[in-house]
């Protein structure tokens, strides 16, 4: 480990029977609050859920992943089925679930036009800056995390439950790391960049 949580930050899979502390989670909240965003919208929700509240909404997304094999709203998305199954294992062992709402998206099952579609990319971008602030905290102040995006399986189901008109973005699971996991490949500096001077 280099003590930089940028180079330090993992995926964890793996969590500790042990609570996350109030006191810690609205630290790490807090670090995603002062991200860029595009306009200075600050488009981002964060929605923790722990106990008998997260075992309720994982029940729902549960409900979501066995419609979706019968009846797919993502039809050409089928493949990752069998990897929301085992994130959902992952959530039921974190002790924390964040979700994660774009306050000024849309469902994805809207259309929306030219210019609606490149806010909503602006803003995911700037919930992604926000997203990977509370990553890197909660690395910096000893949590392990999991940034989810196979809440899309289950993106109806959610939605209801949680009574929202915004757009679903994700989840963060949050706890402490019951893995020291090394760091997966990532491509060479010379193979992403590309200079123009």
């Amino acid at each position: 480990m280099n003590n930089n949580p940028i180079y330090d930050r993992r995926s964890i899979r793996k969590f500790l029977d042990k609570a996350v502390s109030i006191e810690c989670i609205e630290q790490i909240i807090d670090a995603g609050r002062v991200a860029p965003s595009a306009k200075n919208r600050q488009p981002w929700k964060y929605v923790v859920f722990g106990g008998k509240s997260k075992e309720e909404l994982l029940d729902h997304m549960e409900k979501g992943i066995i419609r979706e094999e019968v009846s797919p709203e993502l039809p050409n998305s089928r493949h990752g089925i069998a990897d929301a199954k085992n994130t959902l294992r992952i959530m039921r062992e974190a002790p924390v679930i964040i979700v994660i709402l774009n306050t000024n998206g849309k469902s994805i099952f809207d259309n929306i036009d030219c210019d609606e579609r490149v806010t909503e990319i602006c803003d995911s971008l700037s919930i992604g800056a926000s997203v990977e602030n509370i990553l890197l905290k909660a690395t910096e102040i000893g949590l392990g995390t999991l940034w989810i995006a196979n809440t899309c399986f289950a993106y109806s189901e959610l939605s209801n439950y949680l009574n929202i008109k915004c757009q679903l973005a994700g989840a963060i699971a949050v706890g402490y790391a019951d893995e020291e996991p090394l760091q997966r490949p990532r491509c060479d500096l010379k193979e992403i960049l590309e200079y123009r001077i």
